[in-house]
């Protein structure tokens, strides 16, 4: 009888001592290596990892214990039992398997020593199975209490090594519990074999345990480091193909390698792209799946990036761009597919294309796009109408309902042209309320005529005002090409033309342009340019026309009435130019000309005699308007309450709270506010109630007829009346005769203006108070 730890040194070859121990630190950095490995994974992929290293550990720990075991050169032979010894190796496998699933991802303390229990656990059952392997004239006892001593020895570093693989980092996290697992195993191994002793018994001999087993220490050997080459080789090869497919799978492109034509791999987002699984893809021609833009092959050698069309047998077709690349893969020459998804790039210049051309509102073709198609048909030489339309009303509509209003009536405009258009024709909304239209393909005139008929009546029809307030009315400017025009800009001015006489006319209708009406249409042009110059070129000139008490004929004040001489035209009536004067924007200027002129010829007259100055209702637009009749007022020297503001009930359509805030504000000046022209256009007696006028002017057209028509005699009677329930003065203009003098004096108006009195006449400078008459 003797004790194994006594003859180690002895009855032990050192050499195989020393391999056994580099197998586990092998092994044992291959565990760590596998478990690094498993956490890095996925849940599912990790409990995989986490069986390949408990395959690693137990067999790396079975193969130390063997070969420890056959390092023994004592006098009795030994040999093991096979099935015994696969059980043991199984056992520690499973053990393994075991801890690690216990100790989880985050290797904590007591998940740590749960793992490093059943690791000793393990580990030492396949000890003692492989003591139990052993075949040899003996029997085998075990000293139970050093035993128990190597088996908490062993679980204390198993689970420390297990704590310090979840804490370290680097190098470190595989170094530290390497060494730790290599520490306990020693300690059990050689504990447990000084605990072992070895009784012979000649009934135990075994013939096959004098036979040799240097073969079983090669193959041990060889099998278990091949083993863990193996598990490592294959570790890092899946973490570097992981790592490749996780970066292709991780990109927004769609990629396939290709290899004599064929799709030999493909990521997940090109799978998603073409709608199919990939492994349908794989083996299949990409041109099945992609049809480039060029007619040729996806792979052709190309100097940019191909566009291509994937066909969806569900939802909508898309754009992609397929770049190509050469590279070798798995040893051969392949080509690699990028396939990056453009639809919705392309489906944002569609847009951006769309909004360029097209009317945000309306969604009809905008300045743009007209012009374009219209300097194309030009070119061509095609028969065509242009039709200009602009919508009577809407600015009103527009004011009074809003601009969201103002924004369906255009939106139902652009509908209704739409119906009683053809699709080869071209409707456009080129801003604010004008639309343009061009009529392809006309035969003549009549095609045109037919057309704006349509367009007028489905107008009456869906734009009745009687039963909408919204509803707006068209007006049609009609040229034809080339019977009319032969460029773009020129039919461009000939439907502007028409439109204009259209509205002249007394819009609601279609105009068609003829020579004559471009005629007039440019005499108007030309008015307008030096109507903007006149006041510089010295043409404009005041005239001044008494205002005389009905009763003793005594002159009470004056009204500045404006004249125009033009250098080639002569003298222009204000009833033509003072409305272009308006429409043009060039009544502001000449507005404040005449006040300050005005003004300063009233100061050279007596005290009690006053000026009377016409404003337009644009001025009124002016915020500023009270601050210009101030500072005129200031220059001139001229006393306030001497200065009569003659204004219309026109003022108070466009803006009526801004209009008597401005009437407000001239009224806390001093200055006199009259009403002229009452008993025409809207005659409203809410104006009267709403501000305080100063006086009422009744309109010359009642005077004329006052000796000849009873109804304007009661006319006149009335607004006598009214303004003198008021305390309203009432003036009559255009007296002429002795006869209307005498009868609006019955009627009790209490001052007149008229030729019967005096008509417009000139100042005299110098003289104060002192008129020549010079004539209408």
């Amino acid at each position: 009888m003797f004790r194994v730890f006594e003859c180690i040194v002895g009855q032990h070859d050192l050499r195989l001592v020393l391999l056994a121990a580099l197998v586990w630190v092998l092994g044992s950095a291959a565990l760590f290596l596998l478990l690094a490995r498993s956490i890095d994974c996925v849940e599912a992929r990790r409990r995989q990892w986490v069986a390949v290293a408990a395959l690693a550990a137990g067999v790396g720990v079975w193969a130390t214990h063997f070969i420890a075991m056959l390092a023994y050169d004592g006098s009795m032979p030994l040999s093991f039992d096979p099935g015994t010894t696969i059980l043991s190796v199984a056992i520690a496998i499973l053990a393994f398997w075991a801890s690690f699933l216990a100790a989880g991802r985050e290797f904590g303390v007591r998940a740590s020593a749960l793992a490093g229990l059943l690791a000793a656990l393990g580990v030492t059952a396949m000890h003692f199975t492989g003591m139990a392997a052993i075949v040899a004239p003996a029997i085998v006892r075990y000293d139970i209490g050093a035993i128990a001593v190597a088996f908490l020895i062993l679980s204390a570093c198993f689970g420390l090594a297990l704590f310090a693989f979840g804490r370290l980092g680097d190098q470190a996290r595989i170094a530290v519990p390497a060494l730790l697992s290599v520490a306990g195993l020693v300690a059990l191994h050689f504990t447990a074999m000084s605990a072992t002793v070895l009784a012979p018994d000649p009934a135990h001999f075994n013939p096959a345990a004098m036979e040799g087993h240097n073969w079983l220490i090669v193959a041990i050997v060889g099998a278990t480091l091949s083993l863990i080459a193996l598990v490592l080789g294959g570790a890092f090869l899946d973490r570097m193909l992981t790592d490749l497919r996780g970066l292709t799978e991780a990109t927004l492109e769609g990629l396939a390698i290709l290899s004599r034509g064929r799709i030999v791999e493909a990521n997940g987002q090109l799978a998603v792209l073409l709608g199919v699984p990939s492994a349908e893809l794989v083996g299949s021609d990409p041109g099945r799946w992609l049809v480039a833009a060029d007619g040729q092959k996806l792979t052709a050698p190309r100097a940019a990036p191909a566009e291509a069309v994937i066909v969806r047998n569900e939802g909508e077709d898309l754009i992609v761009e397929v770049t190509t690349h050469a590279v070798e893969y798995r040893g051969r020459r392949c080509e690699v597919l990028a396939v990056r998804d453009l639809t919705a790039r392309k489906r944002a210049e569609l847009q951006v294309e769309h909004l360029a051309a097209h009317d945000a509102l309306t969604g009809l073709p905008n300045r743009a796009r007209f012009t374009a198609v219209l300097e194309g048909l030009v070119r061509s030489g095609e028969n065509f109408a242009l039709f200009a339309l602009d919508l009577d009303r809407f600015k009103a509509v527009n004011d009074i309902f809003g601009h969201a209003a103002g924004d369906a009536i255009l939106c139902r405009v652009a509908a209704l042209l739409r119906d009683e258009t053809r699709e080869v024709d071209l409707v456009a909304r080129i801003g604010g309320d004008e639309f343009l239209i061009i009529q392809r393909g006309i035969d003549d005139l009549r095609d045109a005529q037919m057309l704006a008929s349509r367009i007028l009546v489905a107008f009456a029809d869906e734009m009745d005002i009687t039963r909408d307030p919204m509803a707006v009315g068209v007006s049609i400017g009609v040229a034809l090409f080339p019977a009319d025009a032969d460029s773009s800009e020129a039919i461009r001015h000939n439907a502007d033309v028409a439109l204009y006489r259209a509205k002249e006319r007394g819009r609601g209708m279609a105009c068609f342009f003829d020579l004559e009406m471009d005629q007039l249409v440019r005499e108007r042009r030309e008015l307008e340019h030096d109507l903007r110059h006149a006041i510089t070129r010295a043409q404009l000139s005041l005239m001044y026309q008494p205002l005389v008490a009905t009763a003793g004929g005594g002159i009470v004040g004056y009204e500045a009435l404006l004249r125009w001489a033009h250098p080639t035209r002569g003298s222009i009536p204000p009833e033509i130019f003072v409305p272009i004067a308006e429409d043009v924007g060039a009544i502001i200027p000449i507005g404040e000309w005449v006040l300050r002129e005005a003004c300063a010829a009233a100061m050279q007259w007596p005290s009690h005699i006053n000026i009377a100055v016409n404003v337009s209702a644009v001025q009124f637009q002016l915020p500023n308007l009270a601050a210009i009749v101030e500072d005129a007022l200031g220059q001139s020297g001229l006393a306030a309450e001497r200065l009569e503001l003659e204004v219309t009930e026109s003022v108070m359509l466009r803006d009526r709270v801004g209009a008597l805030a401005t009437l407000h504000r001239l009224k806390a000046l001093g200055v006199r506010i009259v009403m002229d022209d009452f008993g025409t256009g809207y005659s409203s007696l809410s104006n009267l109630q709403a501000f305080p006028f100063d006086k009422i002017k009744i309109d010359r057209s009642f005077v004329s007829h006052v000796t000849d028509d009873e109804s304007a005699r009661s006319i006149i009677r009335a607004i006598v009346g009214l303004g003198r329930s008021l305390d309203l003065p009432v003036v009559a203009e255009g007296v002429e005769t002795e006869e209307q003098r005498r009868m609006v004096l019955e009627e009790g108006c209490p001052q007149a203006q008229g030729f019967l009195f005096g008509g417009p006449a000139e100042a005299v400078v110098g003289i104060p108070g002192l008129l020549r008459v010079v004539g209408q």
